[in-house]
């Protein structure tokens, strides 16, 4: 068995490493903003008080903070737009599992076992990873009892290596992360190189990479354990990763629309420090009679006056006047819809005020509403489709289905929608006539599982008239 060496692995890290970085960045900044922790939290964007501080101060020897009296307020509260743009779109196309579809009903049983009840979960993580990266990804593996396993990987983990051909064909996979070591205490970096047959991991040191011995080495004549190794036969024939793009270019969705949510978030901002600071009161005093100015307060609060000196001469410069912030409110608000607006229309979301400002709408007003974010799922969904498929083939490998890499497989998503049922449900009553029953089952709106429901309406006719009718099953069957 032919293994990667640790010179080869050091150089070829040491390749990588530039662009795995960088990967690495865009995902946490993405990941950021999905967090509610966008720019103006973490202080890599200047808030509205620090521009208008860095604009009076221009050409000037005095300090910045001495500038402007009337401004002292800095708010920084960013807007989750991002985390509901990705939420909608993995909500709208995995709440419900993909019904898969291989041509026998005993393998789609089978299928549907391995991928267990909390697919949709995977599925919805995968869309929200490819939201923040360009990308998920997907590991499968076999315990030692053959049961067939996978999990989502944080996509700033690894590296894919692709053969110099021009189909994406994987060819390796290089994957990077910490992991605590109980006997130090400290967090060691796992190097793991997977190619189509093994899996071979190491460990960075001060000297640059060293073998990790992490897998069970098992006697065969006795199935016990004898020892630990660095190489892990998995034999699939294949990279067991797979990649989910969310995209022809593999980019973040954050790209299309950061600069409108940095605008929202500094015009909002703006505006909630001018509502700080209105509330402070500069006083412009003329002719102030009083011997120190850090008296008047204690003056007002007991004589509720001021004294005030004649102007020498006997002008008429003289009292007190207020220096007030002037707010512009109208223009900060149209900003303000101007951006939202800007951002729902370059995330092809939903705004929610378009379902909140419209009590009773359509079905065909809500398909409308629905009509950009549905274009964005479209294209996820077509990109999603192979990857799923290639992850159905290894599940159809492990099983043991013949014709596993030829056969067809067959994937119907469904979208989460608000809809109109009752407009569904009319519909589906038109065409039941010349419709399968499986058809119109999977269409219902208010059924989740066809299979069940079918089964469901032959147990209806069975006891209908409390006997086993024998002949409606066979024509409930031939019309199927």
């Amino acid at each position: 068995m032919e293994t990667i060496s640790v010179e080869v692995m050091q150089k070829m890290l040491s390749n990588t490493m530039p662009t795995l970085v960088h990967n690495r960045q865009e995902y946490k900044h993405s990941e950021s903003y999905y967090m509610n922790k966008n720019d103006i939290v973490n202080g890599t964007q200047t808030s509205a008080l620090q521009e208008m501080i860095a604009f009076n101060s221009k050409d000037s020897n005095a300090l910045a903070s001495q500038k402007d009296l009337l401004r002292h307020a800095d708010n920084r509260s960013s807007s989750n737009f991002h985390q509901i743009l990705v939420d909608q779109e993995a909500g709208y196309i995995a709440t419900k599992d993909p019904i898969i579809d291989v041509g026998d009903d005993d393998y789609n049983t089978k299928i549907k076992e391995v991928l267990g009840d909390d697919f949709s979960l995977a599925l919805n993580q995968l869309i929200v990873d490819s939201s923040n990266a360009g990308y998920g990804w997907l590991h499968y593996w076999t315990d030692s009892n053959n049961v067939f396993h996978y999990a989502v990987v944080p996509p700033d983990e690894l590296f894919p290596m692709y053969a110099d051909s021009l189909e994406t064909q994987l060819k390796a996979v290089e994957r990077i992360y910490k992991q605590l070591n109980t006997n130090t205490g400290d967090y060691d970096t796992i190097i793991e190189y997977w190619d189509a047959n093994t899996c071979t991991t190491f460990v960075k040191n001060n000297d640059g990479l060293d073998y990790y011995d992490m897998f069970d080495i098992v006697d065969n004549a006795t199935n016990d354990v004898i020892g630990q190794g660095h190489v892990y036969e998995h034999n699939w024939g294949d990279v067991p990763f797979i990649k989910f793009s969310k995209n022809i270019k593999d980019k973040p969705e954050l790209q299309k629309y950061k600069g409108s949510i940095d605008i929202y978030d500094k015009v909002y901002n703006g505006f909630a420090n001018d509502l700080d600071d209105i509330q402070q009161t500069i006083l412009i005093l003329k002719g102030y009679g009083g011997e120190s100015i850090s008296g008047l307060w204690d003056m007002i609060k007991k004589d509720k006056a001021i004294p005030i000196d004649p102007t020498p001469g006997g002008g008429n410069d003289t009292g007190v006047d207020t220096l007030n912030i002037e707010i512009p409110t109208e223009a900060r608000n149209i900003m303000l819809n101007v951006s939202r607006q800007k951002i729902f229309d370059e995330g092809q979301g939903i705004d929610p005020q378009k379902f909140m400002d419209n009590g009773a709408l359509s079905g065909k007003a809500i398909k409308g509403i629905y009509a950009s974010l549905e274009l964005k799922a479209t294209t996820t969904e077509k990109y999603f489709r192979p990857a799923l498929a290639k992850l159905i083939r290894a599940i159809m490998q492990n099983a043991g289905i013949p014709n596993y890499q030829n056969r067809n497989i067959s994937q119907k998503w469904t979208r989460t929608a608000i809809q109109d049922d009752l407009e569904v449900a009319q519909a589906l009553n038109n065409v039941k006539d010349f419709t399968s029953k499986k058809a119109l089952a999977s269409a219902n709106p208010f059924v989740e599982d066809p299979d069940i429901e079918l089964e469901n309406q032959k147990d209806d006719i069975v006891n209908s008239d409390g006997f086993g009718n024998q002949q409606e099953i066979d024509k409930y069957s031939q019309d199927k």
